[in-house]
């Protein structure tokens, strides 16, 4: 097992790793829209999702993957009203095949963003 850390995601706010290594497989944790140089979070779904999949893809190349890699997402977002909005930013980070998907309306995420998101990614 084989932790990945990176400035240009956010850091952990728990007792978790951004990310983990086993064998050819990166697990990466739910990142959040914080913007790892200022701390601060956007405003609006469509920025939130921008920097959460900006986050996801730093933390990936840091462990040498790529976006083409990812073979699974979960998304977790607030309100499910969102759906089309963040499928429009979610299609501008991933190209076909698409990685397979599960996506879940939470009542609450941390620091109150509309979004969270993780990935399983072979490298």
């Amino acid at each position: 097992m084989k932790e990945t850390k990176t400035n240009n995601a956010p850091a952990a706010i728990g007792p978790y790793s951004q990310a983990i290594t086993v064998g050819n497989l990166l697990f990466t944790s739910g990142q959040i829209p914080i913007n790892p140089a200022t701390g601060e979070i956007p405003e609006g779904i469509e920025a939130q999702a921008k920097q959460a999949l900006t986050n996801v893809k730093n933390l990936i190349e840091a462990a040498g993957g790529s976006m083409d890699n990812v073979v699974k997402t979960t998304v977790f977002i607030k309100n499910m009203n969102d759906f089309a909005a963040i499928n429009e930013i979610y299609a501008e980070y991933f190209t076909e095949p698409y990685p397979a998907r599960s996506c879940v309306e939470v009542a609450r995420l941390p620091k109150d963003v509309l979004l969270e998101v993780e990935t399983i990614v072979e490298l």
